[in-house]
């Protein structure tokens, strides 16, 4: 049975599967997403009440009375979606039933003194080409760092040289609209959960692997967020206490091994002397295309290890399903051997049939997730997206904040 206790995705996850998939009944969508009929009863008639739904033709019985199909109201509303990095920003136009209706790239330094100005400017310049569509609800903004609140919006962000920067505060003021920060990973769970694997199992785990590593977690259909917002460092789980120094002041951290400068640093210690020629992780993907010996060892090394980690993870959450996103990806077939081994091999008995889905990457990927915490938060009043959830539900059913 679905409440609407903190950060409830159920709502939003109906209209994803509407908008998946065209009309289906209310006793359709109870099936494919595992509801009670009586959840799906009182949260349709609520959706139909907000404009969000309509009640389509019957459909055809073969016996008894037909079913009334239901029906996504497309136009219903819209989100603009920031991913945040060192060097750019991505952002994405997104419909509620998740169809992206427009991307951007920008240029972003986030050591300038003027980095939320910059930001905000951004934000500016794709808001004022919008074309003529569904309502916009609000900004999503996902980070590669810690949010205190999704609401606040307050970033921790080493990477990015960000301590506690007032994101949040700073893009309201400037744009007058509704934004929401959260962890780029923790965003993309909620994509994955409204648009993804994660529609039809409510407990499961997101690894991502690129430039970093990361993870989130999803338990009863909700983003666990822990209690300052920092749940998910994976990448900072310690492995080898001898190893490299990680960008967070420790070494030897899941991610100093296998992130982006990990696996470059590996080649280089593997070549010897040798000069590997390895300019970035794509360059070494495109080596163990060829059959590099040493490409390929260091991808089965790093796989291993990612293997051994997500396997004490699994264990330790007993997620349905593992979900593994990120630029990494893109090499997934030369990680995957030694990943496949280590997981299974260290996972505890009656766990090692768990399904591990590596899913297509693209750049907008990461703005989407963002675009999803605002497409999720209409149904939340009282949870995680605090007043800024309520302005979004206020634009989305026509009313004035």
């Amino acid at each position: 049975m679905v409440g609407t206790d903190r950060g409830d995705l159920t709502r939003t996850a109906i209209l994803a599967l509407l908008g998946t998939v065209g009309p289906l009944s209310r006793t359709e969508i109870a099936r494919e997403l595992d509801v009670s009929p009586a959840t799906v009863t009182q949260l349709t008639r609520e959706l139909i009440g907000s404009g969000m739904l309509e009640e389509l033709d019957l459909k055809p019985s073969r016996g008894g009375r037909p079913a009334q199909l239901l029906g996504l109201v497309g136009d219903a509303g819209r989100a603009l979606g920031v991913k945040v990095t060192a060097d750019h920003l991505v952002l994405v136009d997104v419909r509620l039933d998740g169809e992206v209706l427009g991307s951007w790239e920008r240029p972003f330094d986030p050591a300038s003194p003027d980095a939320l100005g910059d930001l905000g400017g951004a934000v500016e310049s794709v808001l004022g080409g919008l074309e003529e569509g569904p309502r916009l609800l609000g900004i999503g903004i996902g980070v590669p760092g810690s949010v205190d609140d999704q609401g606040v919006g307050t970033v921790n962000a080493p990477t990015l040289g960000w301590q506690a920067m007032p994101v949040g505060e700073r893009l309201r003021r400037r744009l007058h609209l509704p934004v929401l920060v959260e962890n780029d990973v923790n965003a993309l769970a909620a994509a994955e959960r409204l648009y993804g694997r994660g529609r039809t199992h409510p407990d499961f785990l997101v690894v991502t692997v690129g430039r970093g590593v990361g993870a989130a977690i999803v338990a009863d259909g909700r983003v666990y967020r822990g209690a300052r917002g920092g749940a998910g460092e994976f990448g900072h789980l310690p492995v080898d206490p001898d190893g490299p120094l990680c960008g967070c002041g420790a070494r030897g951290c899941l991610e100093a091994l296998v992130g982006a400068a990990g696996l470059l640093a590996s080649a280089r210690s593997a070549a010897g002397a040798a000069d590997t020629g390895f300019g970035s992780v794509a360059e070494l993907g495109e080596a163990a295309e060829r059959g590099d010996v040493v490409a390929r060892e260091v991808f089965a090394q790093a796989g291993r290890i990612l293997g051994r980690a997500t396997a004490g993870l699994i264990n330790v959450i007993d997620p349905e399903v593992v979900v593994v996103l990120g630029e990494g990806t893109a090499e997934w077939p030369f990680w995957q051997p030694g990943f496949d081994r280590a997981v299974r091999a260290h996972l505890y008995p009656g766990r090692r049939d768990i399904s591990v889905e590596v899913e297509g990457w693209d750049d907008t990927s990461w703005a989407q997730g963002a675009a999803a915490l605002v497409l999720a938060t209409p149904f939340d009043a009282a949870g995680a997206a605090g007043e800024q959830g309520r302005l979004v539900r206020a634009r989305l059913i026509g009313a004035t904040p």
